[in-house]
């Protein structure tokens, strides 16, 4: 068999797969050493390998070419925390969690979805749920069951393999893997809920917000440290932040108290649309956890008829000052 130029895609896309996420200077090193491992076998190939950015991007161009029929990409983007710049081979197909179909079971992909559900809408754009709140999302799987200790280990192997984060305080936030791996997901999903760094236009689950009431920026701590090295002044309303605080996105600005109130309105809502379903006719979720012709989330109930009534009932009783579940735009 011929070796020849085309063969340092190969390798280099073979020592990608085999370690998912990995950094760009890395992912240079592994580059150089697919040339000269294609050299050596092939000693009358001239392979020009350049150590600088504009040749690492040509690169990652000639790459993605390949990937393209595959719906695959190899892309980037920047750790939240310590911005530094990560690539990966991704699944760019929104429709489905296809990257975990060969790692879980349908019911513990399911699973996966609702908990994610819960972190993307939690209140305060504070982007996690605690350990008790992601076990009680077992009650959303309509088709099947899951027992407490399966949906522990099932937790357990998401953290594992690097597609949830759980912090000392026992709360699970998204990881910089599902980020990137599921981000078109996230953003055809919540599209209400996404929120994007003002200055670096990436997903944001951790950093800070704007104190100035109706003000969107959002900043990743690593691009807030850059921006204020600059100025002082929001980037979008201008508002002096020298004597301000700024408010926490991410673990931080979880409250106690917020995923009991939830779960309150959550089973409220849900026996009013029991009802809703029994005297309408509807079609309960199918084994995908979506209704036919719909595309309802595994935990995700219609929101209309008696069940927006009753939400609307549910919230007068409670304390006004509580943090307020979000609602999820409906999927196109």
């Amino acid at each position: 068999m011929t070796v020849h130029s085309g063969d340092v895609q190969r390798l280099f896309i073979q020592a990608v797969i085999s370690r998912r996420v990995l950094s760009q200077r890395l992912a240079a090193t592994i580059w150089k050493k697919c040339i000269e491992a294609t050299k050596a076998a092939n000693e009358t190939l001239s392979i020009q390998y350049r150590d600088d950015r504009a040749s690492w991007d040509t690169f990652v161009t000639s790459i993605n070419d390949t990937l393209n029929l595959l719906d695959l990409e190899f892309a980037h983007l920047h750790d939240e925390g310590s911005g530094k710049e990560l690539y990966a081979i991704v699944n760019r197909k929104g429709d489905e969690i296809a990257q975990m179909a060969t790692e879980y079971s349908a019911l513990e992909i399911a699973y996966f979805k609702a908990v994610v559900e819960q972190i993307m809408l939690a209140p305060n754009e504070s982007f996690c749920v605690s350990s008790l709140a992601a076990l009680r999302e077992t009650n959303s799987l309509k088709t099947s069951s899951m027992t407490k200790s399966q949906a522990e280990s099932t937790l357990g192997s998401f953290v594992a393999n690097g597609w949830l984060v759980k912090s000392r305080q026992g709360r699970y936030s998204l990881s910089t893997r599902t980020v990137m791996e599921l981000q078109t997901y996230l953003r055809q999903t919540y599209e209400d809920q996404v929120v994007d760094c003002t200055i670096c236009m990436e997903l944001v689950t951790r950093g800070v917000a704007c104190p100035t009431p109706q003000c969107k920026t959002r900043l990743h701590p690593h691009c807030l440290t850059t921006y204020r090295r600059r100025t002082q002044a929001c980037p979008t309303c201008k508002e002096n932040w020298s004597s301000m605080e700024l408010r926490p996105v991410g673990e931080v600005a979880f409250k106690e108290g917020q995923d009991q109130m939830r779960q309150r309105v959550r089973r409220q809502t849900s026996a009013e649309e029991d009802e809703d379903v029994d005297d309408e006719g509807e079609v309960y979720p199918d084994s995908d956890g979506e209704a036919d012709g719909g595309n309802a989330g595994p935990s995700q109930p219609n929101s209309k008829g008696k069940g927006k009534k009753a939400r609307e009932s549910t919230m007068d009783v409670e304390d006004r000052d509580s943090p307020q579940p979000q609602k999820r735009k409906a999927r196109r």
